[in-house]
């Protein structure tokens, strides 16, 4: 199978004032293809942070990280973009959809931004938005949807392209248990069907439950 992804002594450390506040500690850690795994930890542990050195989102100030072999900090910007859009579907706490533009287009919106030729996979959208229970909310701006809702949407955005990654930070942390369940059966799904590996950020023991391994985080460090 291979690691996806692998994080070797990876640290930060924020200069707040003239205070080094390390938020990262050396954290070393590997994914494989295909796996689900669950980083759990409370407020303040680190999680986040890693969460945006793996999504290429910020730099480590040591250590490395290879996702699908490739070191994203020796990339050129532009190219750590273009890495990010193929390979990589993000789900965030906050829905970080498009207020102006209704729901099919928010989803639509990230095949164009990926640059992928010709039309999106009909088949492939038809059975997320089924699966998500959204057929009949696509026409709805975000202001019109409930926040479960805008969640599924954006949900469906991360998958639309089959990425080889799902990074999902805290992705039922604004939903009730019957939309929780659905995001998280979702990505469950997409794990197993599609094959896509997803690591998923949580401070939720019971939404961590959901994947195969959990790694435990605090204070900057993994636990165990």
């Amino acid at each position: 199978m291979g690691h996806i992804i692998q994080a070797e002594n990876v640290s930060k450390v924020y200069r707040v004032g003239k205070v080094d506040v390390p938020a990262l500690r050396g954290v070393s850690f590997n994914v494989e293809r295909g796996e689900f795994v669950s980083i759990v930890g409370p407020s303040g542990s680190g999680k986040s942070t890693l969460f945006y050195i793996l999504g290429g989102l910020t730099k480590a100030t040591s250590g490395r990280v290879l996702i699908d072999d490739v070191d994203f900090a020796r990339l050129s910007d532009s190219s750590r973009t273009s890495l990010r859009k193929s390979k990589i579907g993000f789900v965030f706490q906050k829905f970080n959809l498009l207020p102006t533009l209704d729901a099919m287009t928010n989803i639509g919106i990230a095949h164009e931004i990926a640059g992928k030729n010709g039309g999106m996979d009909q088949a492939h959208f038809e059975r997320i938005i089924g699966l998500l229970g959204l057929k009949g909310r696509l026409q709805h701006r975000p202001s019109e949807l409930s926040g479960g809702e805008q969640q599924r949407v954006a949900l469906a955005r991360a998958l639309i392209n089959r990425p080889a990654l799902i990074l999902a930070d805290e992705p039922t942390g604004n939903l009730d248990t019957k939309n929780s369940d659905v995001v998280l059966r979702m990505l469950r799904q997409s794990n197993q069907e599609f094959g896509q590996t997803v690591l998923m950020i949580t401070h939720n023991p019971e939404a961590a439950a959901i994947g195969d391994r959990i790694i435990h985080m605090r204070d900057g460090e993994i636990v165990d």
